[in-house]
């Protein structure tokens, strides 16, 4: 069975975004203006966005790619920074985190044979594990800047009994950790029976085999893992000493 979206078809489905409009009306939520203009953006990114790889996939140039990662890299590190909530230093951080957790996984994937370096397969991959350890990441500042505020008269007591900063904050260092992993370990639980995630279902919907689409949601789940554990650790070891001044005093 071939399925396909035309514009008649979009415009139908532009009734459940009424139905969404019209629940946030009768509740008073608030969210009306919101709700619009995130679909007026979302629809004119997604256009803009689908031409524009449409004229890189014909160009297939190696440094019209590289370009296109790194810049998604960049905006996946810049909004994760508009999450650390004044951590210094919290933009190269997450640029660094990421470039490496997506170059980590990257070359792994390339080496195992399983993507090849071409723009339709390295720019939505590069997407995909770019905006996980974005959100990652943005969860461990989080944790971050709570758990300094909450544990802050454990960390002096360390310190003063002579414990180096990594000792002092290894706890909260771990936790944060854990907290930016949390939300891709328990996806990874729960796929193939809570949730059929997009790529699989994407795959399905086009007409390839379901077991073949679900060994590329096992690689999915692999290359996500991975790079939510890289950019976990990268970013929270990085940022941690941000919280103390060059005495080794706690600045929060």
């Amino acid at each position: 069975m071939n399925l396909a979206v035309n514009n008649q078809s979009l415009m139908l489905a532009l009734g459940l975004v009424l139905i969404a409009l019209a629940i946030g009306w009768k509740e008073k939520l608030g969210i009306d203006k919101d709700m619009i203009i995130g679909v007026v953006r979302a629809v004119i990114q997604l256009f803009v966005v689908g031409y524009l790889l449409k004229s890189v996939f014909k160009v297939d140039n190696l440094w019209l790619t590289l370009t296109l990662i790194l810049i998604i890299i960049f905006n996946a590190g810049y909004n994760a920074k508009q999450r650390s909530n004044g951590i210094p230093d919290a933009l190269p951080i997450s640029i660094g985190a990421i470039l490496i957790s997506t170059a980590v996984t990257l070359g792994v994937l390339m080496l195992a044979g399983a993507i090849k370096f071409i723009p339709a397969q390295m720019i939505p991959i590069s997407g995909m594990i770019a905006s996980n350890s974005m959100v990652a990441i943005g969860l461990c500042y989080r944790n971050l800047n709570a758990q300094f505020r909450q544990e802050r008269q454990a960390v002096l007591e360390k310190l003063a009994l002579g414990a180096d900063l990594k000792d002092a904050s290894k706890d909260i260092l771990r936790d944060s950790i854990k907290t930016g992993m949390q939300p891709t370990i328990d996806g990874a639980k729960t796929v193939g029976i809570v949730s059929l995630p997009g790529m699989m279902s994407g795959l399905i919907f086009a007409g390839v085999d379901p077991v073949r689409a679900i060994k590329y949601q096992v690689m999915v789940t692999f290359m996500l893992l991975s790079a939510t554990s890289i950019g976990s650790v990268l970013a929270c070891y990085w940022a941690y000493k941000r919280f103390y001044n060059d005495q080794k005093q706690l600045l929060i």
